[in-house]
């Protein structure tokens, strides 16, 4: 993927390795949701890198989702979707807060859980 200044452009990239291991399977297998993630340096909505995660083909990808609509879009500052990714946050109390924001499907959205990531010893 580009390069970025994002700490969670590197844990993009290693959520898409994390995706050809069985563990990686296994959770594609299950979910088969695609989310489009949007991460701001500071302030959401402003200078906002886009990542699509699908979980029906077992990818991760920079820019905009162009089949159709995601099941569910996030919208992060880049500090709170990595204390989310690494379990240093919730992500029920981080949407109660304001810290993050969902569009498009609740249910499919709740399923966006922090077993999706590589777990933090591999990072």
């Amino acid at each position: 993927m580009a390069s970025s200044d994002l700490k969670s452009a590197a844990l993009m990239d290693q959520m898409k390795t994390h995706f050809s291991t069985d563990a990686g399977k296994a959770l594609i297998k299950k979910i088969g949701l695609v989310y489009q993630i949007n991460i701001a340096p500071k302030k959401m909505g402003f200078n906002e890198e886009i990542y699509v995660v699908d979980l029906k083909k077992g990818d991760v990808t920079k820019g905009p989702y162009e089949g159709g609509k995601p099941d569910a879009t996030f919208s992060f500052t880049d500090a709170d979707f990595f204390k989310i990714a690494t379990g240093k946050m919730n992500p029920q109390i981080a949407f109660m807060r304001g810290k993050m924001k969902v569009k498009g499907s609740l249910s499919a959205a709740q399923k966006f859980t922090p077993d999706i990531f590589p777990k933090p010893s591999k990072m």
